[in-house]
């Protein structure tokens, strides 16, 4: 199962440098509309592309990955109650699910294998 957590890691890292450098405009936008403060928003962008660059790290040097991937599952965790309280359709809601749960995924399978050693 370790392949599906690297192409999980993979995808979870993509994904994240995609929307907070390539669509940051988008950022801006909802984070506004939340009514979150700009300085909150960097930090979050920062902190998720740091645990994004720890997550392909973690391919060469799992024991990296576990920590990184349970926060990236709280912060999108905090992404649903940010668009439930905004009112929003479900599928903006998608994005951040998947990305949660495939984070809980892989937090998951580095618990496991931390554990066999």
């Amino acid at each position: 199962m370790i392949e599906y957590s690297i192409f999980a890691q993979i995808l979870i890292a993509t994904s994240i440098v995609i929307v907070w450098v390539f669509r940051f405009d988008n950022i801006v936008h909802e984070f506004h509309e939340y009514g979150i403060p700009d300085l909150v928003r960097n930090i979050v962008g920062a902190l998720k592309i740091s645990l994004s660059t720890l997550l392909i790290t973690g391919i060469w040097y799992p024991n990296l990955v576990f920590f990184p991937a349970l926060i990236m599952a709280f912060l999108m965790f905090c992404a649903q109650f940010a668009h439930f309280k905004a009112h929003h359709p479900l599928y903006k809601y998608l994005p951040s699910l998947v990305l949660m749960l495939l984070s809980l995924f892989v937090a998951f399978e580095h618990s496991r294998s931390s554990l066999s050693l």
